[in-house]
């Protein structure tokens, strides 16, 4: 029984009228379900509230899950997202303390739903000696479904497959009657206003082992959906050409798509590439592709976080966070990392490069907001330390999991280097399709590894201290929100950010600016600025502006923090210091929680577990917003 937690700190807070405004014209406010059922699903509405969910989950839909033991269905994930209690495949109860408000079940496209078939023993696919050894482990024991999914990934990402997976025969009649199940439950369980479910995808590119995964999910719903299919990788492993279906979809059906790419931190370097797929320099039509059909990026998730890395940002004391493990080859371990490869992994320096591309192109191909997502393959959405299900069946809750290894298809790293997380926080108009899709697509979303921090980033070249209490409805007229572009031009910019705790979490630590910019010399920089901190009063800040350790109340032995230090609300206006005008830049804001315990300390306590040596037990967990960019006018 894993729904209980062991801590609440705080208590709910008093809501400031930055982080949390309402409509204030006097007149009644339309309800979220009357915007949400509007004409154009909320999505014009000012977007005052934030929108807790998950876009990248797995179920018994995606192979690699089934073969890792997961029978959880996607009725099962959106009914546990929603907030329903379920049970596990392991048997044991789940549920979040708070549900979610939205969630894209993304089954991998290769083959959707064969898996289920190898395990049911269809005749035509265990005709295959090496499908029928899997079948036979994959209703053997969790161990040996464990290792029949190592074989099956290996052998994916090597291109070494049974041929018989590949049947054009089979592959579409699995494909189009596991589809159109899978659609009709995530129809089933839209309900606008109160919880949305989109239709989506993971197409599952992985050449050699490098990673470049994208999810795909849709604006809209069945009736212009109709019975599209998915676009698998193994039809074609270039994106570009994941790009030209989804445009031939939006002109054939006026619907909306987007990709989302992540795990950018096991690509090896390809993901933020400086050149396409085949190796040519990047030209300005890709660029205005790549913007157009990846708005977003999932920076943070159970296979580590791509924000930053120490060996790219030396002076960043907070750039080390989720790289351990996962730093060191691509996907499925077959390559390690080489020099030079970190540059094209790593958000912030995928967001550098784009300043760099746009000064040579004219278009930024990467200029992409920030989600969280978990990419659990148990079907249980939870990015919560002390609810943490794991990354797959074998993962669920149990004495031995942190210390386990995780397998030879990912070898050489531990269990306990999974993280528990994250979310994206969505700053929408309402609950439904239009309005968190076009949230999305306009970029005003954050990243977190887990908590539901409130965070709020605008820019501007006027505003004010007083600004911080105003309604910020009203700032979209003298300002842009986080993933906008600053036009025009004035001394310095002013950006004005406001943060709050978890209300059922940790105080925060600091409030930062990241900058980057492209200098006069054409050199790629950056700066990380302290500008809000908690325990302000009593906090050293040494000459280069760094603000002294918060400290760490965490008991190890409890598996409990306490918010005696740290803040629940931090907020300032801020204006750079370093500011050239004939610079390009992005900032983006990245909140610091106080240090909490990790996912393997409440294993300790709860199953006694054991805790290799190494372990890493206590994190400062983070949000990370869409940068806003400013670049000079011609």
């Amino acid at each position: 029984m894993m729904k209980s937690r062991f801590h609440k700190g705080g208590g709910m807070l008093a809501l400031s009228a930055m982080l949390l405004s309402a409509c204030q014209s006097g007149e009644r406010a339309p309800t979220p379900e009357e915007l949400a059922m509007s004409p154009d699903g909320g999505t014009t509405a000012c977007p005052s509230q934030v929108l807790w969910g998950d876009t990248h989950l797995h179920t018994s839909n995606s192979v690699d899950a089934v073969f890792n033991g997961v029978r959880l269905t996607a009725e099962d994930a959106l009914r546990f997202a929603r907030g329903d209690e379920v049970r596990s495949t392991t048997g044991l109860d789940a549920q979040l303390s708070r549900p979610l408000d939205f969630l894209v079940v993304s089954d991998h496209a290769e083959v959707i739903g064969i898996g289920r078939r190898i395990a049911d023993g269809d005749p035509a696919l265990i005709s295959d000696p090496t499908v029928r050894r899997w079948h036979e482990m994959m209703n053997e024991s969790y161990a040996q479904s464990t290792r029949a999914a190592r074989e099956l990934i290996v052998g994916y990402a090597q291109d070494t497959l049974p041929e018989i997976l590949a049947d054009p025969e089979i592959a579409r009649e699995t494909i189009t009657s596991t589809w159109a199940e899978h659609v009709e439950t995530v129809e089933r369980y839209n309900d606008p206003g109160t919880f949305t479910s989109f239709i989506g995808y993971e197409y599952t590119s992985m050449p050699t082992g490098n990673n470049l995964h994208r999810v795909v999910m849709y604006r809209d719903g069945l009736d212009v959906f109709g019975e599209t299919l998915p676009f698998p990788a193994n039809q074609s492993q270039d994106p570009e050409d994941l790009w030209a279906y989804l445009a031939a979809y939006e002109e054939r059906t006026g619907g909306r798509a987007m990709a989302i790419p992540h795990n950018a931190n096991l690509s090896n370097g390809l993901m933020f590439a400086m050149e396409d797929f085949e190796g040519n320099a990047l030209t300005r039509d890709y660029a205005e592709r790549r913007q157009r059909w990846e708005p977003i990026v999932e920076v943070t998730q159970f296979k580590g976080d791509g924000e930053a890395h120490p060996s790219l940002s030396p002076d960043d004391e907070f750039a080390d966070f989720g790289n351990t493990g996962w730093d060191t080859a691509n996907l499925d371990a077959s390559i390690p990392k080489e020099p030079g490869m970190f540059e094209g992994e790593y958000a912030r320096a995928a967001l550098q490069r784009g300043l760099l591309l746009e000064s040579l192109l004219g278009v930024n191909p990467f200029q992409f907001g920030m989600i969280g997502a978990t990419d659990s393959h148990t079907a249980l959405a939870t990015g919560d330390e002390d609810n943490y299900f794991g990354k797959f069946v074998s993962d669920e809750p149990n004495a031995t999991r942190a210390a386990h290894s995780i397998g030879a298809s990912i070898r050489g790293r531990l269990g306990w280097q999974y993280l528990a997380g994250g979310y994206a926080g969505v700053w929408a108009g309402a609950n439904s399709r239009a309005a968190i899709f076009d949230a999305m697509a306009r970029r005003e979303v954050y990243a977190t590894t887990g908590p539901r921090m409130t965070v709020r980033l605008f820019a501007g070249w006027d505003l004010e201290d007083a600004d911080l209490s105003a309604d910020p409805c009203t700032l979209y007229d003298r300002a842009v929100p986080m993933g906008g572009n600053l036009s025009g031009t004035g001394d310095a910019p002013r950006l004005l950010v406001t943060a709050m705790m978890d209300p059922e979490g940790a105080n925060l630590d600091r409030v930062q600016i990241v900058k980057g910019w492209l200098d006069s010399d054409g050199e790629l920089q950056e700066q990380v600025y302290d500008i809000a901190w908690g325990d302000a009063d009593t906090r050293s800040v040494d000459d280069d502006g760094r603000v002294a350790p918060v400290g760490n109340t965490v008991d190890l032995e409890a598996a409990t923090y306490e918010n005696s230090i740290g803040d629940p609300e931090l907020s300032a206006v801020w204006t750079d210091p370093d500011f050239d005008p004939a610079e390009r830049a992005f900032y983006y804001v990245r909140v610091i929680e106080i240090p909490t315990p990790r996912w393997p300390v409440y294993d300790r306590l709860r199953f006694g577990a054991e805790i290799a040596e190494g372990t890493e037990l206590v994190s400062q967990e983070r949000a990370y917003s869409s940068p806003v960019w400013y670049s000079p006018e011609a």
